[in-house]
């Protein structure tokens, strides 16, 4: 912020004081407004708001300290700097003020020189706060996306082609692994549409008894079968102007993806016992982990319901193809399970950090929560430690009965190196000191290097 763009409030009851302040201030370009009492401070801020408060401590209606806690009960991107002017017996006062959030303190008689570096320096304070805060809240932004965490390559080529489907009407088909987060995908796609507005509906095609099937997707007429004393609207109308996710689209059977088929194409659906058809407007979704190409080739999927959802078709990648992901990923998982469990844990301690590292986690996102979650629980100090963590993390490591190592999706030298069982090459030997001096530096390359005795480039190559 500029000093002719800075908007400054002094609340300051000495006259001459306040004339002698506001002179060095306007003569240096800032916009300065003057309040005698708290009274008219508080009125002022009720319709501006200013880059810094300067404030006597004590006014004629009260204590300078109540405007200041005031000030910082107010969200942190609006608060302005406060710098606290008081006589030298009350220093004990500056100092709680500083405690209670007060930038800076200034003793009287004022030293203008004193005082205007002062306010220079708060100004510049704020100004770097504010640009650290919008960067850490674009960071932010950019590594979540609709409850979806990552910035990794792989996962934000997946956040740029939800945008660009999301503007499509078609239907989508999601495949991914199970555990990658394909309803979190559906939901993003349904929040970043023109249908946003409307409901989103979801459903699991395994999880409904056959019979029932028909009924729950295209609802029923009164008295279509034993038990239907009166019609109910299906899932098809209930998300009318929505969407609705169809999650394991691969079970479901033969008969009732014709008439699904029939609901893409012209957007008519019959309930069960009605002889009329109903128009709906709905955008499908369908998921599975299962390769729906192989089930039309096997004959237990439809080949032209597959070519229709497939117009639009999106892979989540599996955790262990987003390695950039995971450590940020457990740590996040952490802070909010340490927070809902009302645990003060922190992280995770290098060691197991490590085995998280070198599992491949075949339950993707889930199993990794579940894991973090689990270890949250059992964690009676600050750091989750390898006991906290599920034996199967240490199985994935150590020799099997033929003196093989157990294979993962991580490189097989890793494996060898972790589990113990063969002697590591140099370069292994290498590979893993510099991870762990990042770890220690809480992957600050810049003072890794220096700890290495290397320069940043040749530690970049390293980490090739």
């Amino acid at each position: 912020m500029s000093k002719t763009q800075a908007s400054l409030l002094l609340v300051e009851d000495d006259q001459a004081l306040a004339n002698l302040i506001s002179e060095e201030l306007e003569a240096e370009g800032f916009q300065l407004a003057v309040a005698e009492t708290l009274a008219d401070a508080h009125a002022w801020l009720e319709q501006q708001q200013p880059a810094l408060i300067i404030t006597d401590l004590r006014l004629p209606d009260g204590h300078g300290m109540a405007l200041v806690k005031a000030v910082m009960q107010q969200d942190e991107s609006q608060r302005p700097g406060i710098i606290v002017i008081t006589a030298f017996g009350s220093v004990r006062q500056a100092v709680e003020a500083l405690q209670a959030g007060a930038d800076d303190f200034l003793t009287k008689p004022l030293d203008l020189d004193h005082f205007m570096l002062s306010v220079q320096k708060v100004l510049e304070n704020h100004k770097v706060r504010n640009e650290l805060r919008q960067f850490r809240k674009i960071t932010q932004q950019r590594a979540s996306f609709h409850g979806m965490l990552g910035k990794s390559r792989t996962i934000r080529t997946l956040f740029d082609q939800i945008r660009v489907v999301a503007r499509a009407q078609g239907p989508v088909l999601i495949n991914g692994e199970s555990g990658t987060g394909k309803e979190l995908v559906a939901r993003a796609l349904h929040a970043e549409s023109d249908r946003a507005e409307g409901p989103f509906l979801a459903v699991n095609c395994a999880g409904i008894p056959q019979e029932l099937l028909e009924s729950e997707f295209f609802g029923h007429a009164a008295g279509a079968f034993t038990g239907a004393n009166k019609a109910r609207k299906g899932l098809l109308q209930e998300a009318q102007k929505g969407s609705l996710l169809l999650d394991e689209i691969g079970e479901m059977p033969l008969a009732l993806q014709a008439k699904l088929l029939r609901a893409l194409q012209d957007g008519s659906i019959r309930p069960v016992g009605q002889d009329t058809e109903v128009q709906v407007d709905v955008r499908i979704f369908a998921a599975t982990h299962r390769d729906l190409k192989q089930k039309v080739e096997q004959g237990s999927f439809r080949e032209d319901l597959y070519y229709r959802l497939e117009t639009f078709a999106i892979q989540i990648p599996a955790l262990r193809e987003r390695d950039d992901d995971l450590e940020m990923m457990a740590q996040q998982f952490v802070r909010q399970i340490a927070m809902t469990q009302g645990k003060p844990v922190k992280g995770f301690s290098v060691a197991a950090l490590s085995l998280i590292r070198g599992y491949s986690f075949p339950g993707n996102v889930r199993e990794l929560q579940n894991v973090v979650e689990r270890a949250v629980a059992f964690c009676d100090s600050d750091w989750i430690e390898p006991q906290h963590l599920p034996s199967r993390l240490l199985d994935a490591l150590s020799p099997v009965s033929d003196g093989t190592t157990q294979t993962t999706d991580n490189s097989d030298k890793e494996q060898r190196l972790l589990a113990g069982n063969l002697l590591p090459t140099l370069d292994e030997l290498q590979q893993r000191y510099v991870h762990m001096v990042l770890d220690e530096v809480n992957g600050n390359k810049r003072r890794a290097a220096a700890l290495l005795g290397i320069g940043r480039r040749t530690l970049y190559r390293w980490l090739e």
